[in-house]
């Protein structure tokens, strides 16, 4: 029972990062009356000391005072994130039913999530020294980049900052050690300085008459919300449409996050930026430390920097002067998050957006169905770009028939011709397989024994450089085998295509050309991605093979021949997300050949060549397939036309999430559900992984505020459920794939 509010000390009511869909009170300090919302504070929780975030001040609570705990201390002088920002994490929690406290979490970096202060580390700053002053940079011609570097000390004729240098050139340190060992230059300390100037390094490239009025469209748009959905083909320039909208938004004193869906794309677009704007750039993405990430997030919260650059938590970093929020790719499944606070940035930054009352970019050349709905509804404005930049041409399509064909580790000999007749011309070849390692099934050729992980319904992928057997699911890994466990014979083979097996390949069929695979296993090492990139755009690499990471974004000019060695495994799917992901990829693949101006090609290898999928999206290109699809999603009452809510549910014995789930459809006939479809339950596509038996639920409704409605009366009561704590459960609202 409540306690009056008339001798009640003033009490706080804190948002814990714990899985627990509720608030925690507390007494606030001695003294203090009221702490503003979204203001860090450490607290007791059990035997331990978490740090929460204020959700509300109140003097009324469900527990007696006397029960109630005083809260530790105070961690911050003022909230961190902006009114808006709290509404945003509020809305967020709602709408994807996940605990307060965990959305408030995953929105700070994981330095202020453990409680460390709000402050940025002094930069360094060098100057010249008295004896640096008085030297001729001719002396230190013996070593180039120390004189280099002596030279831009002496043009600036004041101290640089370490900022400035990573801006001028990434590898500055050694040559700047030199220089302090040889005491031709000093340290000098300085608190982080707001950089305001905004002048273009680099003069923007000629815009066509189509890149010009999707500038000004967006152009106009700036100071109050509106999403503007940016259609480009590969290579018709939407990059240089983001940076000279950019610069508007600079120049008018605000500051801009760029969203990207892999951190594979970030060195890149990074390069490109530094090159065009003399404007700090803070960076925001997995692979970043902990400091590096606690810079960027505060760097952009005080206003020191004015772009962001990340991956989708990126999107809740706090903007001091916010004016606009670019997504490229818009249409890419990575950005939503696949576990824990299942959110898609996408979704997010147009409410985001709306709250900041700010534009919201969404750049693409294949548009998500959901996105182009939303064209039709008139909800987001269409700009398109149909022709690609400067002098280059779009590809040719080519549809390789392999049935019946022989095949050498998954190249047909058209295509080894036409890999010869391309690098004959000093042109470079990409190759794309979605499938890493050896090949994905070892089997005995004498009694088809298969090598299966324990834990998972799936078979260990063969790892033929490390000699491992490996699963993708759940990191199962153990020596590779010669012999057969079942049958004792020598005949173990490697059946199907990985991107190691199609390397060995190449190297046999090219020894003399340099072949670089690109997939996670080649990348693992820091810096070896950029280093792999280099090498390209340097012209050292005449073939290039790799995974989905090489389907987005990236710029190869010499790259003639695009080759899909595997185009049918995405034709046949249970999910109905499947065939528009096929298309984006072949387009986006498509999109890396003929970037120049060489023209490009791009093969298709199939036993498929008849399928409507690929007979619509290159006979009559990615819009006709769009409006197909749409049709098609319509008839069948699926997203854009419908809302989805999927509860996966998982235990180690197989009965429990089946009786779980029973009773969620027990209790959904007990609420009023406004037409909710319910489907299921049933296993999930893959039913066993990790050792846990995997089933589902998919409940849909054609309105949303009906199934959010429903969802809120259901999700309590699935805390009440006998087989509750036998099992874990999680929610997935919007889910991009049914797995």
């Amino acid at each position: 029972m409540a306690n009056s509010t008339s001798k009640n000390p003033p009490i706080v009511k804190v948002a814990i990062p714990v899985p627990l869909n509720r608030l925690f009170d507390y007494l606030t300090l001695e003294g203090i009356d009221q702490i503003p919302p979204g203001t860090r504070v450490l607290v007791p929780f059990g035997k331990t000391k978490k740090v929460g975030f204020v959700i509300n001040n109140t003097n009324n609570s469900e527990l007696k005072i006397e029960r109630l705990k005083p809260i530790i201390a105070i961690l911050d002088e003022s909230p961190l994130i902006s009114e808006k920002d709290f509404q945003l994490l509020q809305w967020a929690s709602r709408y994807y039913h996940y605990p307060l406290g965990e959305v408030f979490s995953a929105a700070f970096p994981a330095s202020l999530r453990k409680g460390k202060k709000a402050i940025l580390a002094e930069e360094k700053h060098y100057k010249l020294s008295a004896k640096g002053e008085c030297l001729n940079p001719d002396q230190l011609k013996r070593s180039p980049r120390q004189k280099h570097v002596f030279e831009l000390f002496q043009s600036k004729n004041k101290s640089v900052s370490a900022t400035t240098l990573n801006l001028w050139d990434k590898n500055w340190r050694p040559a700047v050690k030199a220089l302090l060992d040889k005491e031709l230059i000093s340290l000098e300390s300085h608190a982080t300085t707001v950089i305001n100037f905004s002048t273009p390094r680099e003069s923007p490239l000629p815009a066509n008459a189509q890149q010009i009025y999707a500038i000004n469209q967006i152009s106009a748009e700036l100071g109050h919300f509106s999403v503007s959905l940016l259609e480009g083909i590969t290579g018709s320039g939407k990059t240089e449409v983001y940076m000279q909208v950019i610069q508007r938004v600079l120049d008018l004193g605000l500051q801009v996050i760029v969203l990207l869906p892999e951190i594979t794309l970030t060195p890149q677009l990074q390069e490109r930026f530094k090159q065009r704007f003399s404007v700090a750039l803070s960076l925001s993405h997995s692979k970043l430390t902990e400091s590096q990430r606690h810079s960027a997030w505060l760097e952009m919260q005080q206003g020191r920097s004015c772009i962001l650059l990340g991956t989708r938590s990126a999107l809740f970093t706090p903007l001091k002067n916010p004016g606009l929020i670019i997504l490229d790719e818009e249409h890419d499944s990575s950005f939503k998050q696949q576990e824990g606070f299942r959110f898609s940035a996408r979704d997010l930054a147009i409410v985001r957006g709306k709250l900041l009352n700010i534009p919201v970019l969404l750049g693409t050349a294949t548009p998500s169905l959901e996105s182009l709905y939303n064209v039709e509804k008139k909800r987001y404005q269409l700009l398109q770009l149909s022709e690609r930049a400067g002098n280059a041409i779009k590809p040719k399509f080519l549809l390789f028939d392999i049935r019946n064909k022989k095949l050498q580790d998954g190249l047909s000999e058209p295509l080894i011709a036409q890999i010869k007749k391309t690098l004959a011309k000093k042109e470079q070849v990409l190759l794309f397989l979605n499938r890493r390692g050896f090949a994905p099934v070892l089997i005995c050729h004498s009694c088809a024994w298969v090598a299966r992980c324990h834990r998972c319904d799936t078979s260990l992928v063969i790892h033929y450089d490390e000699k491992k057997l490996r699963c993708h699911h759940c990191g199962y890994q153990q020596h590779l085998i010669n012999q057969c466990p079942s049958c004792n014979s020598g005949e173990l083979k490697p059946l199907g295509l990985g991107t190691e097996r199609v390397e060995k390949s190449l190297l046999e069929l090219f020894p003399e050309q340099n072949i670089i695979r690109l997939d996670r296993d080649s990348t693992q090492r820091k810096g070896s991605l950029e280093d792999h990139l280099d090498k390209i755009n340097q012209g050292k690499v005449d073939i290039i093979l790799g995974t989905q990471m090489l389907a987005k974004g990236h710029h190869f000019p010499n790259v003639t021949l695009v080759a899909i060695l595997d185009v049918d495994s995405g034709l046949f799917s249970i999910d109905f997300h499947a065939t528009e992901k096929l298309a984006q990829l072949i387009i986006q693949v498509a999109g890396r050949a003929g970037r120049a101006e060489k023209p490009g090609k791009v093969i298709l290898q199939t036993r498929q060549p008849d399928h409507p999928l690929l007979t619509v999206l290159l006979k009559e290109g990615y819009n006709k397939f769009a409006k197909t699809a749409l049709a098609e999603r319509q008839l069948a009452s699926l997203p854009p036309f419908s809302f989805q809510a999927l509860l996966r549910v998982y235990a180690t014995n197989p009965a429990d999430p089946q009786k779980f789930l029973i009773s969620v459809c027990n209790i959904v006939q007990t609420i009023n559900n406004l037409g909710t479809l319910v489907l299921g339950p049933v296993t999930a596509p893959m039913a066993k992984r990790a050792g846990n038996h995997h089933f589902q639920l998919l409940l849909q409704n054609a309105k949303r505020k009906n199934l959010q409605s429903l969802l809120d009366q259901l999700i309590p009561q699935l805390y009440t459920i006998k087989e509750a704590k036998k099992i874990r459960w999680s929610l997935d609202v919007d889910p991009v794939d049914l797995y």
